[in-house]
């Protein structure tokens, strides 16, 4: 569970610097969003690969 909710603030960290993107132009933030989505996809990797292994333990 605990990586679930570093996920959880990681989206949230995210969230001010994709309206800075988004709305704003800043692609200093596109830069930040872009690396902030990597990190959040091998935290769902890793995630993925612990739920698998506790379902066949089980």
């Amino acid at each position: 569970m605990k990586k679930f909710n570093e996920v959880k603030q990681l989206v949230a960290s995210l969230e001010a610097d994709a309206d800075k993107f988004y709305n704003k132009g800043n692609s200093a933030a596109g830069t930040r969003v872009r690396k902030g989505m990597q990190d959040l996809k091998n935290l769902a990797q890793a995630i993925r690969l612990e739920v698998q292994e506790a379902k066949n333990k089980a």
